[in-house]
């Protein structure tokens, strides 16, 4: 039994990412020759940065308090958000306020990537604000990030509570400056921006008048779903696509490691992989092509996309594809390769590759995921090509530990924002939430799959990927899509429409 190094927790975002990190006991034949497997964070660890800017925006800094549920004297930080009011008809008209509850990771790539609504703005005449999450991006406590992430004492403001704190004190403020008390906040977001649009609904529903909470596996806690579902899922995804491709992808593991041990072994899986530094753990290979068809599945969308890499449309599909037609005597682990590239260097501009880029900064994911963000995951023998492996708190406890002297509370996330029993809550309690999901995104096991009321509504589609209905709309949408989009659009409008009568009715007393 090998446990894995904090270096390795990785949250697909999310959404994303993308996006838990979570420290685990790997249990294995594979694992007992020391291989590791990390759980995906929401948003792909190795996504490249969106060239330009395709919308337009200012940007602006916001005073916040460090510690919002204490009255400590405390230093303040400046939040950083995007706003736009190009289509904003005012507070005189008492215009919406779209708010995209910002992920783990540098906002203008969030604005980039959710042009859904930035293309609905005009027609319901709303401001756009996208509030950066504290830690992530530019806004940084302490003043920098080095201070921010020194350690458990500095990263202890690092929660999802505080997150949404920070974003109702900041629109709450811009209302007041800009006398737009009666203005709708209409709240979104993608993976875990999702999952906090959706509990700032729950939790700030005088603030906010609905959420769209696209891929938000606000359920992927405790033994509310089974563990094993994200790995199925993704191991779905490629088998429905190639059984020759999912096995090859199976037997990889451990013809990695027994490559591994060989008298220049780690040498020689350097040159075949291309890498621009020598291997020194099979670990960090492992862990990269991991994440690879982790983050294929979430993006695994139907037409060409940049989000997390450049890639084309169908990407499993194409993975596969290059797979199998290699010439017969093409070694696994050579098939592997020519797979693995289509994700890492589909354009081919790549001449060496990294294991260990961040290009968002999204490390804080690792201190949220020893926290409180606790999504126990594991992979089964039978239905996943991953390493078999259970998941063992005490084994999750002692690496968190080690990396950041601190305990995890894996129940405080269902205490706080509720889980379980979540139809009998959310009937209750909740109104005006969309869950949209895609069968095909991995996250979607943890996430709301059924309607709940007429009022708290699941959109799900068979072949849609991570958040893909946040993303802009392109010509090569496919129907499904579009009607997804137009019941969002047409959901939104009723929740402004009967926030306009309503408050009309009150005020006409």
């Amino acid at each position: 039994m090998t446990k894995l190094t904090l270096s390795s927790l990785l949250l697909l975002p999310l959404i994303f990412i993308v996006f838990a990190s979570s420290p685990l006991t790997i249990a294995s034949e594979a694992a007992s020759r020391g291989n590791s497997k990390p759980i995906p964070r929401f948003l792909g660890k190795f996504a490249q940065p969106n060239r330009g800017r395709p919308f337009q925006y200012a940007t602006r800094y916001f005073e916040q308090r460090l510690d919002h549920f204490s009255f400590a004297d405390l230093p303040k930080f400046r939040q950083r958000y995007l706003i736009s009011t190009q289509h904003w008809t005012g507070p005189e008209q008492m215009g919406p306020i779209f708010l995209y509850c910002g992920n783990e990771g540098d906002i203008e790539w969030f604005a980039a990537n959710t042009g859904f609504v930035w293309e609905i703005a005009p027609r319901f005449g709303a401001m756009v604000l996208f509030p950066e999450h504290r830690y992530y991006g530019q806004s940084m406590p302490y003043g920098s990030r080095d201070k921010a992430y020194a350690n458990a004492a500095s990263l202890s403001y690092l929660t999802a509570e505080q997150a949404l704190a920070d974003f109702a004190v900041l629109v709450t403020d811009l209302k007041r400056n800009l006398s737009a008390e009666g203005c709708p906040v209409v709240l979104f977001g993608g993976s875990y921006g999702g999952m906090l649009a959706a509990w700032m609904r729950l939790k700030y529903p005088h603030i906010a008048i609905g959420a769209l909470a696209s891929s938000a596996p606000v359920l992927q806690f405790e033994d509310i779903v089974p563990p094993e579902t994200f790995y199925d899922i993704v191991s779905n995804s490629f088998e429905r696509e190639s059984i020759s491709c999912f096995d090859s992808i199976k037997k990889s593991w451990n013809i990695l490691i027994s490559e591994g041990e060989k008298n220049d072994g780690l040498m020689q899986l350097t040159k075949s992989f291309r890498l621009c530094r020598d291997l020194k753990r099979i670990e960090d290979l492992s862990d990269w092509l991991e994440s690879a068809y982790s983050n294929l599945a979430m993006v695994n969308y139907p037409y060409p996309s940049e989000f997390l890499m450049p890639l084309p449309g169908h990407p499993i599909k194409e993975m596969c594809r290059k797979m199998d037609s290699c010439p017969e005597g093409t070694s696994v682990l050579e098939r592997i390769f020519e797979g693995v590239s289509v994700y890492y260097n589909y354009t081919g501009e790549v001449e060496c590759f990294q294991l260990d880029d961040d290009p968002h900064g999204m490390d804080g994911w690792n201190w949220q995921a020893c926290t409180e963000m606790v999504m126990p995951m594991s992979s089964s023998r039978e239905s996943s090509m991953f390493p078999t492996y259970d998941y063992n708190y005490s084994s999750y406890q002692e690496e968190c530990w080690k990396g950041f002297s601190v305990k995890p509370r894996p129940t405080w996330i269902t205490t706080e924002f509720g889980g379980h029993d979540f139809k009998t809550t959310l009937k209750i309690f909740g109104s005006n939430i969309i869950f949209s999901n895609g069968l095909l995104d991995p996250w979607s096991g943890g996430s709301v799959l059924q309607n709940i009321s007429e009022t708290v509504v699941a959109l799900v589609t068979e072949e849609g990927a991570h958040h893909i209905d946040l993303r802009s709309s392109t010509a090569e949408d496919p129907d499904w899509l579009v009607k997804q989009r137009a019941s969002e659009v047409t959901l939104i409008k009723g929740w402004i429409e009967d926030y306009h009568q309503q408050r009309n009715s009150i005020f006409s007393i």
